[in-house]
């Protein structure tokens, strides 16, 4: 068995790739993060239905971190791990288990909007590299971002 095969060209100008996906990667944990606190302490008369639409969505951005982490290895390169890299990574912020249910709502659907974006980055790196593979992860998460962005406007009466 050879193992003189070369990558695919997308591979060889994956660095910009790789680069975004680790930015999304630290920003899918942070709101998984502040999604699951929330879900613990959401509370009032909508307790039911935040508590059960949060944890729907802290559990797709569970399953998200994987597969970007999985991509981030296919190209590569190594995921990062643990806080201190994420901090490094992110730009959402944790959250107050403090605020009330309608705020808890709008922080969210803040931090999914962030997402969108870091999303479109890395659409465009990955597109400008040509890998299909990214893009077709990419435009999952963005649909799933964009339902959970939707699924919180509609809780608040927005939509």
């Amino acid at each position: 068995m050879s193992t003189d095969l070369q990558l695919p060209a997308s591979r060889s100008n994956s660095t910009g790739v790789v680069n975004r996906l680790a930015i999304l990667l630290a920003n899918t944990h942070a709101v998984y993060l502040k999604t699951h606190g929330y879900h613990w302490n959401v509370r009032g008369e909508n307790f039911h239905s935040l508590h059960t639409l949060f944890e729907g969505q802290y559990r797709s951005h569970w399953a998200a971190m994987d597969e970007i982490a999985e991509r981030i290895r296919a190209l590569g390169a190594l995921a990062p791990q643990g806080g201190v890299a994420f901090r490094e990574l992110t730009t959402v912020g944790d959250g107050n288990p403090a605020l009330d249910a309608s705020a808890m709502v709008e922080d969210l659907i803040r931090d999914n909007t962030i997402v969108l974006v870091k999303l479109r980055d890395a659409f465009n790196a990955a597109d400008g590299a040509g890998d299909e593979a990214t893009i077709d992860l990419i435009n999952s998460r963005t649909a799933a971002h964009e339902k959970h962005a939707w699924m919180l406007r509609a809780s608040l009466g927005v939509i």
